[in-house]
């Protein structure tokens, strides 16, 4: 599983914690919607988005990225989409951006073109890494915390985490959603594990060690999986599409995505194709 994905299932699930990460009280979660929206003209997409639902022109919307891989070309892309989604949907709202690294070793701040306008208090930048420490921290800071994790303390810190939840986290059914992704964290860092491994640390009934449960589990990562991977596929797409509109030719964009240039030809003919049909 790629981490930003990992990421944005989780304020997916869990919104009030990307608000935990800005310091701002859990109240607010009922003000916004998690999201995508795509950026139409340059077959951008901004996938993680948290819009108002109420009618307060205060309230300002938050773009999330999550980066994880160092990336010189990154602010170059997202003051992009940003100012072309601020052109094609002037939404009411003020704008924030936030952008999450595992620590600032991986960020690459394009001084000369950024330096001021990453100073802007409009723009927040989160490592994780030094973010409150987890013997003192909230439990969804723990969480983040969690993804970041050594390997070999993952699995200590993942089982004082679900003991935690349990004394926490009143509803039932939040809590068993938080113990889920716990296992899908812990799956996702340590993919050695078998899925009796990790059912027996989180201390399961025994329900979840039966062959339906086993069967289940098996079909909810193939599930992912597969989802994950479609997923890859539009990114790929995108990112086709983004370097042919900038000029590249049909072999360059092969050569930096490691494609044959037979699929990179067919999806620029396939994207040139629908955009005459629908002029």
């Amino acid at each position: 599983m790629k981490t930003d994905s990992l990421f944005y299932s989780i304020f997916q699930e869990f919104p009030f914690i990307f608000f935990a990460l800005l310091g701002i009280p859990a109240d607010a979660t009922n003000q916004y919607q998690f999201t995508s929206q795509e950026v139409k003209q340059l077959a951008f997409r901004l996938d993680g988005l948290f819009l108002p639902i109420v009618a307060d022109s205060q309230l300002p919307f938050y773009i999330v990225e999550v980066q994880f891989q160092p990336d010189p070309n990154l602010y170059y892309r997202l003051f992009a989409e940003l100012f072309i989604y601020l052109k094609q949907y002037q939404p009411p709202h003020p704008w924030q951006l936030v952008v999450i690294y595992p620590n600032r070793q991986t960020e690459r701040e394009s001084d000369i073109h950024f330096q001021e306008m990453l100073a802007l208090p409009k723009i927040t930048r989160i490592y994780l890494d030094e973010l409150t420490q987890p013997e003192t921290a909230s439990l969804p800071i723990k969480l983040l915390k969690l993804v970041i994790e050594p390997e070999n303390t993952a699995s200590d810190l993942a089982i004082n985490l679900a003991r935690q939840a349990e004394t926490e986290i009143v509803n039932i059914a939040v809590r068993e959603s938080f113990i889920n992704l716990l296992e899908t964290i812990i799956v996702y860092k340590l993919p050695q594990k078998t899925r009796e491994e990790i059912a027996a640390m989180f201390n399961l009934s025994e329900l979840k060690k039966t062959r339906f449960y086993q069967d289940v589990f098996a079909e909810g990562q193939a599930e992912a999986e597969a989802q994950l991977q479609a997923e890859a596929k539009q990114r790929e797409k995108a990112a086709i599409l983004r370097m042919f509109n900038v000029g590249l030719i049909t072999e360059q964009i092969a050569l930096f995505l490691d494609l044959p240039v037979a699929e990179v030809a067919k999806i620029v003919t396939e994207a040139q194709q629908k955009q005459a049909e629908q002029n």
